[in-house]
Protein backbone atom coordinates (compact mmCIF):
# COMPACT_ATOMS: atom_id res chain seq x y z
CA UNK A 1 0.00 0.00 0.00
CA UNK A 2 1.03 3.26 -0.73
CA UNK A 3 0.93 4.13 3.31
CA UNK A 4 3.46 1.74 4.03
CA UNK A 5 6.07 4.45 3.02
CA UNK A 6 4.77 5.97 6.53
CA UNK A 7 4.44 2.67 8.48
CA UNK A 8 6.83 -0.27 7.71
CA UNK A 9 10.65 -0.99 8.17
CA UNK A 10 12.85 -0.29 11.08
CA UNK A 11 13.22 3.35 9.57
CA UNK A 12 9.50 3.89 10.23
CA UNK A 13 9.79 3.79 13.90
CA UNK A 14 9.33 7.87 14.82
CA UNK A 15 6.28 7.45 12.29
CA UNK A 16 4.64 4.53 13.79
CA UNK A 17 4.70 6.36 17.33
CA UNK A 18 3.17 9.55 16.22
CA UNK A 19 0.74 7.19 14.67
CA UNK A 20 0.13 5.37 17.70
CA UNK A 21 -0.41 8.77 19.68
CA UNK A 22 -3.59 9.33 17.33
CA UNK A 23 -4.99 6.24 18.97
CA UNK A 24 -4.14 3.73 16.56
CA UNK A 25 -3.80 -0.54 17.36
CA UNK A 26 -1.10 -2.34 15.51
CA UNK A 27 -3.69 -4.15 13.48
CA UNK A 28 -5.02 -1.00 12.30
CA UNK A 29 -1.30 -0.47 10.81
CA UNK A 30 -2.37 -3.24 8.51
CA UNK A 31 -5.31 -1.79 7.02
CA UNK A 32 -5.77 0.84 4.06
CA UNK A 33 -5.11 4.46 5.44
CA UNK A 34 -8.39 6.75 3.80
CA UNK A 35 -8.24 9.96 3.72
CA UNK A 36 -11.73 12.08 4.50
CA UNK A 37 -11.88 15.72 3.48
CA UNK A 38 -14.29 17.31 4.79
CA UNK A 39 -15.52 20.74 4.28
CA UNK A 40 -17.82 21.03 7.62
CA UNK A 41 -18.27 24.13 8.51
CA UNK A 42 -20.59 26.10 10.14
CA UNK A 43 -20.69 29.17 7.84
CA UNK A 44 -22.48 27.63 4.71
CA UNK A 45 -25.82 26.11 4.90
CA UNK A 46 -24.85 23.58 2.08
CA UNK A 47 -22.50 22.36 4.70
CA UNK A 48 -23.37 22.58 8.31
CA UNK A 49 -24.96 18.99 7.64
CA UNK A 50 -21.45 17.12 7.28
CA UNK A 51 -20.73 16.47 10.74
CA UNK A 52 -24.00 13.75 10.30
CA UNK A 53 -22.29 12.85 6.57
CA UNK A 54 -19.29 11.77 8.44
CA UNK A 55 -20.29 9.62 10.83
CA UNK A 56 -21.57 7.44 7.81
CA UNK A 57 -18.49 7.72 5.83
CA UNK A 58 -16.72 6.64 9.04
CA UNK A 59 -18.80 3.88 9.14
CA UNK A 60 -18.52 2.85 5.59
CA UNK A 61 -14.77 2.99 5.53
CA UNK A 62 -14.53 1.41 8.87
CA UNK A 63 -17.02 -1.27 7.53
CA UNK A 64 -14.88 -2.05 4.31
CA UNK A 65 -11.71 -2.89 6.26
CA UNK A 66 -10.04 1.03 6.34
CA UNK A 67 -8.79 3.71 9.09
CA UNK A 68 -10.39 6.81 8.66
CA UNK A 69 -8.58 10.04 9.21
CA UNK A 70 -10.74 13.04 9.09
CA UNK A 71 -8.94 16.60 7.79
CA UNK A 72 -10.46 20.25 7.13
CA UNK A 73 -10.93 21.54 3.98
CA UNK A 74 -11.70 25.90 3.90
CA UNK A 75 -14.85 26.42 2.55
CA UNK A 76 -17.07 29.96 1.61
CA UNK A 77 -20.77 30.50 0.81
CA UNK A 78 -20.61 32.38 -2.88
CA UNK A 79 -24.16 33.94 -1.58
CA UNK A 80 -23.02 35.51 1.97
CA UNK A 81 -19.57 36.65 0.20
CA UNK A 82 -21.61 37.83 -2.68
CA UNK A 83 -21.48 41.75 -3.77
CA UNK A 84 -17.98 42.96 -1.45
CA UNK A 85 -14.46 42.12 -1.50
CA UNK A 86 -15.50 38.49 0.12
CA UNK A 87 -16.50 37.89 -3.59
CA UNK A 88 -12.96 37.75 -5.15
CA UNK A 89 -12.24 34.60 -2.67
CA UNK A 90 -14.23 31.87 -3.74
CA UNK A 91 -12.79 31.02 -7.54
CA UNK A 92 -9.15 31.61 -5.54
CA UNK A 93 -10.41 29.43 -3.32
CA UNK A 94 -10.69 26.51 -5.22
CA UNK A 95 -7.16 26.77 -5.82
CA UNK A 96 -6.72 26.32 -2.10
CA UNK A 97 -8.58 23.17 -1.89
CA UNK A 98 -6.55 21.41 -4.69
CA UNK A 99 -3.60 22.33 -3.27
CA UNK A 100 -4.78 20.95 0.27
CA UNK A 101 -5.99 17.87 -0.93
CA UNK A 102 -2.15 17.74 -2.46
CA UNK A 103 -0.64 18.48 0.50
CA UNK A 104 -2.12 16.44 2.80
CA UNK A 105 -2.76 13.51 0.90
CA UNK A 106 1.13 13.33 -0.13
CA UNK A 107 2.34 14.60 3.22
CA UNK A 108 0.95 12.02 4.80
CA UNK A 109 1.12 9.17 1.60
CA UNK A 110 -2.69 8.20 2.31
CA UNK A 111 -3.40 4.98 0.40
CA UNK A 112 -7.44 6.71 -0.88
CA UNK A 113 -9.67 9.71 -0.22
CA UNK A 114 -13.25 10.54 0.45
CA UNK A 115 -13.86 14.10 -0.45
CA UNK A 116 -16.66 15.40 1.64
CA UNK A 117 -18.44 18.59 -0.20
CA UNK A 118 -21.12 20.59 -1.79
CA UNK A 119 -20.69 24.19 -2.27
CA UNK A 120 -19.81 26.20 -5.58
CA UNK A 121 -15.40 26.49 -6.02
CA UNK A 122 -15.25 23.36 -3.11
CA UNK A 123 -16.41 20.56 -5.36
CA UNK A 124 -13.94 21.45 -8.24
CA UNK A 125 -11.57 22.42 -6.09
CA UNK A 126 -11.37 18.33 -4.71
CA UNK A 127 -12.16 17.00 -8.15
CA UNK A 128 -8.82 18.98 -8.87
CA UNK A 129 -7.10 17.69 -6.49
CA UNK A 130 -8.09 14.47 -6.63
CA UNK A 131 -7.49 14.68 -10.47
CA UNK A 132 -4.09 16.30 -9.82
CA UNK A 133 -3.05 13.62 -7.30
CA UNK A 134 -4.69 10.40 -9.00
CA UNK A 135 -4.75 8.13 -5.86
CA UNK A 136 -7.78 5.88 -5.11
CA UNK A 137 -10.78 8.79 -4.50
CA UNK A 138 -14.73 8.95 -4.01
CA UNK A 139 -16.80 12.31 -4.12
CA UNK A 140 -19.61 12.70 -1.48
CA UNK A 141 -21.70 15.69 -2.36
CA UNK A 142 -23.91 17.23 0.76
CA UNK A 143 -26.98 17.23 -1.09
CA UNK A 144 -29.77 20.21 -2.16
CA UNK A 145 -31.63 22.02 -0.14
CA UNK A 146 -35.39 21.64 -0.24
CA UNK A 147 -38.00 24.62 -1.05
CA UNK A 148 -39.28 27.15 1.06
CA UNK A 149 -42.53 28.16 1.20
CA UNK A 150 -44.63 31.62 1.94
CA UNK A 151 -48.64 31.64 1.58
CA UNK A 152 -48.62 28.43 -0.47
CA UNK A 153 -45.57 29.89 -2.78
CA UNK A 154 -42.23 27.52 -2.80
CA UNK A 155 -39.40 30.27 -2.48
CA UNK A 156 -35.97 29.40 -3.56
CA UNK A 157 -33.19 31.84 -2.53
CA UNK A 158 -32.29 33.52 -5.79
CA UNK A 159 -35.91 34.54 -6.79
CA UNK A 160 -37.11 35.52 -3.19
CA UNK A 161 -34.23 36.71 -2.30
CA UNK A 162 -31.63 39.02 -4.30
CA UNK A 163 -34.71 39.47 -6.73
CA UNK A 164 -37.23 40.54 -4.46
CA UNK A 165 -35.08 43.20 -3.11
CA UNK A 166 -34.73 45.17 -6.05
CA UNK A 167 -38.87 44.38 -6.45
CA UNK A 168 -39.05 46.29 -2.93
CA UNK A 169 -37.28 48.80 -4.12
CA UNK A 170 -39.74 49.79 -6.87
CA UNK A 171 -42.29 49.12 -3.66
CA UNK A 172 -44.07 46.21 -5.18
CA UNK A 173 -42.79 44.29 -1.95
CA UNK A 174 -43.83 45.60 1.47
CA UNK A 175 -41.65 45.32 4.21
CA UNK A 176 -43.35 42.82 6.22
CA UNK A 177 -43.40 40.25 3.15
CA UNK A 178 -39.74 40.97 2.54
CA UNK A 179 -38.89 40.23 5.88
CA UNK A 180 -41.03 37.06 5.77
CA UNK A 181 -38.96 36.12 2.24
CA UNK A 182 -35.68 36.46 4.01
CA UNK A 183 -36.66 33.90 6.43
CA UNK A 184 -38.35 31.56 4.74
CA UNK A 185 -36.54 31.13 1.20
CA UNK A 186 -33.72 29.48 2.99
CA UNK A 187 -35.20 26.90 5.13
CA UNK A 188 -32.18 24.91 6.25
CA UNK A 189 -29.15 22.54 5.49
CA UNK A 190 -28.30 22.13 1.86
CA UNK A 191 -26.93 23.78 -1.32
CA UNK A 192 -29.66 26.09 -2.68
CA UNK A 193 -32.40 24.47 -4.43
CA UNK A 194 -31.99 25.62 -7.88
CA UNK A 195 -29.73 24.41 -10.36
CA UNK A 196 -27.29 26.88 -9.40
CA UNK A 197 -23.39 25.71 -9.57
CA UNK A 198 -23.44 23.92 -6.41
CA UNK A 199 -26.03 21.29 -7.27
CA UNK A 200 -24.66 21.65 -11.38
CA UNK A 201 -21.30 20.64 -10.11
CA UNK A 202 -22.69 18.22 -7.60
CA UNK A 203 -25.05 16.69 -11.10
CA UNK A 204 -21.26 16.91 -13.23
CA UNK A 205 -19.51 14.79 -10.84
CA UNK A 206 -22.25 11.88 -10.60
CA UNK A 207 -22.27 11.80 -14.19
CA UNK A 208 -18.22 12.13 -14.55
CA UNK A 209 -18.56 8.95 -12.63
CA UNK A 210 -16.86 10.18 -9.33
CA UNK A 211 -19.85 10.00 -6.82
CA UNK A 212 -22.19 7.10 -6.86
CA UNK A 213 -25.68 7.28 -8.60
CA UNK A 214 -28.06 8.99 -7.26
CA UNK A 215 -25.81 11.33 -4.90
CA UNK A 216 -25.85 14.35 -6.90
CA UNK A 217 -29.49 15.00 -6.13
CA UNK A 218 -30.22 13.15 -3.17
CA UNK A 219 -31.64 15.58 -0.65
CA UNK A 220 -29.54 16.91 1.95
CA UNK A 221 -32.09 16.29 4.43
CA UNK A 222 -32.79 12.33 3.33
CA UNK A 223 -31.89 9.31 4.88
CA UNK A 224 -30.85 8.44 1.17
CA UNK A 225 -28.28 10.76 1.35
CA UNK A 226 -26.69 9.17 5.00
CA UNK A 227 -26.62 5.39 2.47
CA UNK A 228 -24.73 6.77 0.02
CA UNK A 229 -22.15 8.50 2.53
CA UNK A 230 -21.72 5.14 4.02
CA UNK A 231 -21.43 2.92 0.85
CA UNK A 232 -19.29 5.84 -0.50
CA UNK A 233 -17.03 4.86 2.61
CA UNK A 234 -16.76 1.25 1.77
CA UNK A 235 -16.63 1.58 -1.76
CA UNK A 236 -13.47 3.03 -1.24
CA UNK A 237 -11.65 0.49 0.21
CA UNK A 238 -12.86 -1.56 -2.69
CA UNK A 239 -11.03 1.22 -4.96
CA UNK A 240 -7.81 1.29 -2.68
CA UNK A 241 -7.31 -2.60 -3.50
CA UNK A 242 -8.08 -2.22 -7.08
CA UNK A 243 -6.25 0.58 -7.78
CA UNK A 244 -8.82 2.56 -9.30
CA UNK A 245 -8.07 6.00 -9.73
CA UNK A 246 -9.93 9.49 -10.86
CA UNK A 247 -7.80 9.42 -14.19
CA UNK A 248 -9.22 5.74 -15.05
CA UNK A 249 -12.76 7.75 -14.48
CA UNK A 250 -12.27 11.11 -15.51
CA UNK A 251 -11.15 11.09 -19.50
CA UNK A 252 -12.31 13.08 -22.80
CA UNK A 253 -15.29 10.52 -23.29
CA UNK A 254 -16.57 10.93 -19.73
CA UNK A 255 -15.96 14.87 -19.36
CA UNK A 256 -17.80 15.00 -22.84
CA UNK A 257 -20.58 12.98 -20.89
CA UNK A 258 -20.51 16.08 -18.28
CA UNK A 259 -20.88 18.61 -21.28
CA UNK A 260 -23.42 16.43 -22.52
CA UNK A 261 -25.84 16.77 -19.37
CA UNK A 262 -24.65 20.13 -18.39
CA UNK A 263 -26.32 21.92 -21.59
CA UNK A 264 -29.28 19.37 -21.32
CA UNK A 265 -30.00 20.57 -17.26
CA UNK A 266 -28.99 23.72 -18.31
CA UNK A 267 -26.44 24.65 -15.72
CA UNK A 268 -24.30 27.02 -14.78
CA UNK A 269 -21.96 29.46 -17.08
CA UNK A 270 -19.24 28.42 -13.84
CA UNK A 271 -19.34 24.92 -14.93
CA UNK A 272 -16.89 26.37 -17.82
CA UNK A 273 -14.90 27.44 -15.73
CA UNK A 274 -14.41 24.01 -13.55
CA UNK A 275 -14.59 21.61 -16.08
CA UNK A 276 -11.76 23.02 -18.08
CA UNK A 277 -9.68 23.59 -14.94
CA UNK A 278 -10.36 20.05 -13.91
CA UNK A 279 -9.72 18.74 -17.46
CA UNK A 280 -6.24 20.56 -17.33
CA UNK A 281 -5.33 18.69 -14.02
CA UNK A 282 -6.13 15.38 -15.19
CA UNK A 283 -4.13 15.92 -18.41
CA UNK A 284 -7.33 16.54 -21.06
CA UNK A 285 -7.36 18.88 -23.64
CA UNK A 286 -10.41 21.02 -23.50
CA UNK A 287 -11.38 24.32 -24.85
CA UNK A 288 -14.34 26.50 -25.30
CA UNK A 289 -15.01 25.36 -28.75
CA UNK A 290 -15.88 21.93 -27.40
CA UNK A 291 -18.77 23.37 -25.15
CA UNK A 292 -20.41 25.46 -27.49
CA UNK A 293 -19.96 22.28 -29.99
CA UNK A 294 -22.00 20.16 -27.72
CA UNK A 295 -24.17 22.82 -26.91
CA UNK A 296 -25.60 23.05 -30.92
CA UNK A 297 -25.85 19.08 -30.94
CA UNK A 298 -27.78 18.63 -27.10
CA UNK A 299 -31.17 20.01 -26.40
CA UNK A 300 -32.01 21.23 -22.95
CA UNK A 301 -34.61 19.16 -21.36
CA UNK A 302 -35.40 20.53 -18.02
CA UNK A 303 -36.50 23.62 -16.71
CA UNK A 304 -34.89 24.39 -13.38
CA UNK A 305 -34.98 27.28 -10.94
CA UNK A 306 -33.66 29.69 -11.49
CA UNK A 307 -34.91 29.51 -15.10
CA UNK A 308 -37.45 27.51 -14.99
CA UNK A 309 -40.63 26.51 -12.57
CA UNK A 310 -38.85 23.43 -10.78
CA UNK A 311 -36.22 22.58 -7.63
CA UNK A 312 -33.16 20.16 -7.19
CA UNK A 313 -36.25 18.13 -4.99
CA UNK A 314 -38.43 17.86 -8.27
CA UNK A 315 -35.49 16.59 -10.25
CA UNK A 316 -34.64 14.37 -7.67
CA UNK A 317 -38.25 12.48 -7.23
CA UNK A 318 -38.67 12.26 -11.38
CA UNK A 319 -35.28 10.00 -11.19
CA UNK A 320 -32.39 12.52 -10.47
CA UNK A 321 -29.51 12.30 -12.65
CA UNK A 322 -29.55 8.46 -13.78
CA UNK A 323 -33.17 9.41 -15.19
CA UNK A 324 -31.18 11.64 -17.12
CA UNK A 325 -28.53 10.05 -18.46
CA UNK A 326 -31.32 7.60 -19.73
CA UNK A 327 -33.02 10.44 -21.55
CA UNK A 328 -29.75 11.18 -23.14
CA UNK A 329 -27.85 7.84 -23.55
CA UNK A 330 -27.72 8.01 -27.30
CA UNK A 331 -25.70 11.24 -27.02
CA UNK A 332 -23.51 10.16 -24.26
CA UNK A 333 -20.22 7.63 -24.52
CA UNK A 334 -20.26 4.28 -22.54
CA UNK A 335 -17.74 4.92 -19.81
CA UNK A 336 -17.20 3.68 -16.66
CA UNK A 337 -17.91 5.31 -13.30
CA UNK A 338 -16.17 4.34 -10.11
CA UNK A 339 -19.58 2.77 -8.53
CA UNK A 340 -18.54 0.00 -11.13
CA UNK A 341 -21.53 0.25 -13.42
CA UNK A 342 -20.79 1.49 -17.03
CA UNK A 343 -23.30 4.73 -17.88
CA UNK A 344 -25.03 2.71 -20.24
CA UNK A 345 -25.90 0.36 -17.34
CA UNK A 346 -27.37 2.71 -14.95
CA UNK A 347 -28.99 4.24 -17.40
CA UNK A 348 -30.74 1.34 -18.48
CA UNK A 349 -31.88 0.17 -14.92
CA UNK A 350 -33.09 4.09 -14.14
CA UNK A 351 -36.91 5.01 -14.58
CA UNK A 352 -38.10 8.64 -15.42
CA UNK A 353 -41.09 9.57 -13.25
CA UNK A 354 -42.27 12.68 -14.72
CA UNK A 355 -42.02 13.49 -18.53
CA UNK A 356 -41.93 17.31 -17.45
CA UNK A 357 -39.65 17.63 -15.30
CA UNK A 358 -37.15 15.46 -17.56
CA UNK A 359 -38.62 15.77 -20.99
CA UNK A 360 -38.07 13.72 -23.95
CA UNK A 361 -35.73 14.99 -26.59
CA UNK A 362 -38.88 15.67 -29.07
CA UNK A 363 -40.23 17.89 -26.86
CA UNK A 364 -37.40 19.92 -24.92
CA UNK A 365 -37.57 23.62 -23.75
CA UNK A 366 -34.53 24.75 -26.17
CA UNK A 367 -33.32 22.92 -29.58
CA UNK A 368 -30.02 23.85 -28.00
CA UNK A 369 -28.33 23.07 -24.61
CA UNK A 370 -27.84 25.92 -22.05
CA UNK A 371 -24.58 27.55 -22.81
CA UNK A 372 -23.37 29.40 -25.70
CA UNK A 373 -20.25 30.85 -26.61
CA UNK A 374 -19.37 33.92 -28.04
CA UNK A 375 -16.66 35.48 -29.97
CA UNK A 376 -15.62 39.01 -31.68
CA UNK A 377 -13.86 42.12 -31.29
CA UNK A 378 -14.99 42.48 -27.21
CA UNK A 379 -14.07 38.85 -26.70
CA UNK A 380 -11.56 37.67 -29.65
CA UNK A 381 -10.70 34.87 -27.20
CA UNK A 382 -14.50 33.77 -26.41
CA UNK A 383 -17.31 34.78 -23.84
CA UNK A 384 -20.17 32.89 -22.03
CA UNK A 385 -23.78 33.04 -21.77
CA UNK A 386 -26.55 30.60 -20.14
CA UNK A 387 -28.45 31.15 -23.19
CA UNK A 388 -31.15 29.08 -21.58
CA UNK A 389 -32.05 31.64 -19.69
CA UNK A 390 -32.50 34.17 -22.35
CA UNK A 391 -35.83 35.55 -23.28
CA UNK A 392 -35.94 34.99 -27.49
CA UNK A 393 -36.66 38.43 -28.15
CA UNK A 394 -33.10 39.22 -26.42
CA UNK A 395 -31.63 36.36 -28.56
CA UNK A 396 -30.42 39.47 -30.66
CA UNK A 397 -29.72 42.60 -28.61
CA UNK A 398 -28.21 46.13 -29.48
CA UNK A 399 -27.45 49.13 -27.11
CA UNK A 400 -25.74 51.66 -25.32
CA UNK A 401 -22.43 50.70 -23.71
CA UNK A 402 -23.04 51.86 -20.15
CA UNK A 403 -19.25 51.56 -18.75
CA UNK A 404 -18.19 50.48 -14.99
CA UNK A 405 -14.73 49.70 -13.65
CA UNK A 406 -16.66 47.86 -10.73
CA UNK A 407 -19.55 45.60 -9.70
CA UNK A 408 -20.75 48.30 -7.12
CA UNK A 409 -20.68 51.34 -9.68
CA UNK A 410 -23.01 49.27 -11.65
CA UNK A 411 -24.97 48.15 -9.09
CA UNK A 412 -26.07 51.87 -7.34
CA UNK A 413 -26.90 52.52 -11.05
CA UNK A 414 -29.07 49.77 -11.17
CA UNK A 415 -30.93 50.25 -7.87
CA UNK A 416 -30.62 54.22 -8.56
CA UNK A 417 -32.74 53.91 -11.74
CA UNK A 418 -30.09 54.93 -14.05
CA UNK A 419 -30.33 51.97 -16.23
CA UNK A 420 -32.65 52.12 -19.55
CA UNK A 421 -34.32 50.02 -21.41
CA UNK A 422 -31.72 50.10 -24.51
CA UNK A 423 -28.44 49.91 -22.60
CA UNK A 424 -25.82 47.41 -22.32
CA UNK A 425 -24.25 47.53 -18.94
CA UNK A 426 -20.08 46.59 -19.37
CA UNK A 427 -18.98 45.74 -16.23
CA UNK A 428 -15.06 45.12 -16.85
CA UNK A 429 -11.32 44.65 -14.39
CA UNK A 430 -13.62 41.88 -12.87
CA UNK A 431 -11.42 39.32 -14.80
CA UNK A 432 -9.51 36.52 -12.61
CA UNK A 433 -6.62 38.80 -12.60
CA UNK A 434 -8.43 42.03 -12.28
CA UNK A 435 -10.98 41.34 -9.71
CA UNK A 436 -8.91 39.72 -8.85
CA UNK A 437 -11.26 35.97 -8.52
CA UNK A 438 -13.50 36.88 -11.26
CA UNK A 439 -16.19 38.35 -8.89
CA UNK A 440 -19.63 36.83 -9.48
CA UNK A 441 -22.38 39.44 -10.53
CA UNK A 442 -25.48 37.96 -8.97
CA UNK A 443 -26.50 41.39 -7.07
CA UNK A 444 -26.49 43.13 -10.57
CA UNK A 445 -28.61 40.87 -12.33
CA UNK A 446 -30.95 39.68 -9.87
CA UNK A 447 -31.18 43.53 -9.72
CA UNK A 448 -32.09 43.78 -13.38
CA UNK A 449 -34.90 40.98 -13.14
CA UNK A 450 -36.57 42.56 -9.62
CA UNK A 451 -36.42 46.55 -11.98
CA UNK A 452 -38.32 44.54 -14.52
CA UNK A 453 -35.65 45.39 -17.14
CA UNK A 454 -34.32 41.65 -17.97
CA UNK A 455 -36.18 41.76 -21.65
CA UNK A 456 -34.86 45.47 -22.30
CA UNK A 457 -31.04 45.89 -20.66
CA UNK A 458 -27.89 43.22 -21.96
CA UNK A 459 -24.70 42.61 -19.27
CA UNK A 460 -21.32 41.90 -20.49
CA UNK A 461 -18.26 41.46 -18.24
CA UNK A 462 -15.10 39.76 -17.86
CA UNK A 463 -16.12 38.89 -14.21
CA UNK A 464 -18.78 35.96 -13.95
CA UNK A 465 -21.63 35.41 -12.98
CA UNK A 466 -24.05 32.76 -10.21
CA UNK A 467 -25.68 29.59 -12.15
CA UNK A 468 -28.87 31.91 -9.83
CA UNK A 469 -28.19 34.70 -13.08
CA UNK A 470 -31.14 34.68 -16.52
CA UNK A 471 -31.15 37.17 -18.63
CA UNK A 472 -28.78 38.44 -21.19
CA UNK A 473 -25.89 38.27 -19.05
CA UNK A 474 -22.46 37.49 -21.00
CA UNK A 475 -19.21 36.69 -19.18
CA UNK A 476 -16.03 34.95 -19.10
CA UNK A 477 -15.00 37.95 -21.89
CA UNK A 478 -11.51 36.86 -23.15
CA UNK A 479 -9.10 38.65 -22.88
CA UNK A 480 -9.86 40.66 -19.47
CA UNK A 481 -9.72 44.16 -19.12
CA UNK A 482 -6.60 44.05 -16.81
CA UNK A 483 -4.71 41.94 -19.72
CA UNK A 484 -5.74 44.63 -22.53
CA UNK A 485 -8.60 42.36 -23.25
CA UNK A 486 -10.64 45.06 -25.94
CA UNK A 487 -13.23 45.35 -23.19
CA UNK A 488 -11.04 47.87 -21.32
CA UNK A 489 -11.49 50.34 -24.06
CA UNK A 490 -15.39 50.38 -24.22
CA UNK A 491 -16.66 54.00 -23.39
CA UNK A 492 -20.16 55.02 -22.35
CA UNK A 493 -22.29 55.39 -25.84
CA UNK A 494 -20.88 52.85 -27.74
CA UNK A 495 -22.61 50.55 -29.56
CA UNK A 496 -22.89 46.83 -28.82
CA UNK A 497 -24.12 44.42 -30.86
CA UNK A 498 -24.74 40.35 -29.11
CA UNK A 499 -26.71 37.91 -31.26
CA UNK A 500 -25.93 35.00 -29.10
CA UNK A 501 -28.18 32.74 -32.03
CA UNK A 502 -24.72 33.36 -34.34
CA UNK A 503 -22.57 33.81 -31.75
CA UNK A 504 -21.52 37.08 -32.11
CA UNK A 505 -20.18 39.67 -29.56
CA UNK A 506 -19.24 42.84 -31.05
CA UNK A 507 -18.27 46.66 -30.46
CA UNK A 508 -19.72 49.01 -33.69
CA UNK A 509 -15.55 49.91 -33.76
CA UNK A 510 -13.72 49.68 -36.31
CA UNK A 511 -10.38 48.36 -36.03
CA UNK A 512 -8.63 51.83 -36.22
CA UNK A 513 -10.46 52.86 -33.82
CA UNK A 514 -9.80 50.26 -31.77
CA UNK A 515 -5.98 50.92 -32.19
CA UNK A 516 -6.20 54.50 -31.70
CA UNK A 517 -8.02 53.92 -28.31
CA UNK A 518 -5.48 51.33 -27.02
CA UNK A 519 -2.68 54.15 -27.59
CA UNK A 520 -4.23 56.18 -25.00
CA UNK A 521 -5.16 53.40 -22.98
CA UNK A 522 -3.85 52.76 -19.28
CA UNK A 523 -4.97 49.63 -16.87
CA UNK A 524 -6.82 50.10 -13.55
CA UNK A 525 -4.08 50.02 -10.89
CA UNK A 526 -4.44 46.39 -9.24
CA UNK A 527 -7.12 47.02 -6.57
CA UNK A 528 -5.18 44.40 -3.78
CA UNK A 529 -1.72 44.54 -3.52
CA UNK A 530 -0.99 42.45 -0.38
CA UNK A 531 -1.78 38.75 0.45
CA UNK A 532 -2.82 36.12 -1.09
CA UNK A 533 -5.04 37.59 -3.77
CA UNK A 534 -1.69 39.85 -4.87
CA UNK A 535 -0.29 36.75 -5.66
CA UNK A 536 -2.90 35.20 -7.36
CA UNK A 537 -3.94 37.74 -9.65
CA UNK A 538 0.05 37.67 -10.54
CA UNK A 539 -0.58 34.12 -11.47
CA UNK A 540 -3.53 33.28 -12.36
CA UNK A 541 -4.79 32.65 -16.38
CA UNK A 542 -7.24 33.91 -18.29
CA UNK A 543 -11.12 32.85 -18.50
CA UNK A 544 -10.91 30.94 -21.64
CA UNK A 545 -8.15 28.82 -19.99
CA UNK A 546 -10.16 27.89 -16.83
CA UNK A 547 -8.57 30.40 -14.54
CA UNK A 548 -6.07 28.12 -13.53
CA UNK A 549 -2.75 29.09 -11.72
CA UNK A 550 0.16 28.93 -13.87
Amino acid sequence: MRSDKIKKGLERVPHRALLHATGLSRKDLSRPFIGVATSFTDLIPGHIGMRDLERYIERGVCYGGGVPFFFGIPGICDGIAMGHLGMCYPLALREIVADSIETVCNAHQLDGIVCLTNCDKITPGMLMGIARLNIPSIIVTAGPMISGHFRKQKLAFVHDTYEALARAKKGEISPKDLACLEMEACPGVGSCQGLYTANTMSCLTETLGMSLPGSGTALAISAKKRRIAQASGERIVELVKKNITPRQIINKKSMENAIVVDMALGGSSNTVLHLMAIANEAGIDLDLKTFDKISKAVPHITSLEPIGTYYMEDLEYAGGIPAVLKRLRKRLNNTMTLSGRSIYAIADEAEIFDEDVIRPLSKAYHKQGGIAVLFGNIAPNGAVVKQSAVHEKMMKFKGRARVFNREEEAMKAILNRKIKKGDCIVIRYEGPAGGPGMREMLAPTSAIVGMGLEDSVALITDGRFSGGTKGPCIGHVSPEAASKGPIAILKDGDIIEIDITNRRLEARLSKAEIAKRFKNWKPVPPKIKTGYLSRYSRLVSSADKGAILL
